[in-house]
């Protein structure tokens, strides 16, 4: 079974082969993808890791807090993620 791990405070210039080649360190990695902004096409800051679960528990332990590219990641299990609903501020409050 594989577990997704969720990389945050990246920096802008982190590579997904570079975030890859930082894991394998570890252990076997399925995947990486760095996320990016679908206008600009310029990374966010964070991504995503999936590895085996054991293999998971050991970057966690490993990386988070540790200084890559002159920051600190933030590195943990990721969570599910949560579809946010989009409203029009336009029709709320609209007292003219």
């Amino acid at each position: 079974m594989s577990k997704k791990i969720y990389v945050g405070n990246l920096s802008f210039r982190t590579t997904e082969e570079e975030l890859t080649s930082l894991f394998e360190q570890i252990g076997a990695v399925e995947s990486v993808s760095i996320i990016t902004d679908r206008d600009t096409g310029r990374s966010k800051g964070f991504g995503f890791v999936s590895m085996s679960d054991e293999d998971a528990e050991k970057a966690i332990a490993a990386y988070n807090g540790k200084e890559v590219g002159g920051r600190a990641l933030t590195v943990n299990e990721a969570r599910p993620m949560v579809k946010k609903e989009f409203t029009s501020r336009a029709g709320r409050n609209n007292r003219w």
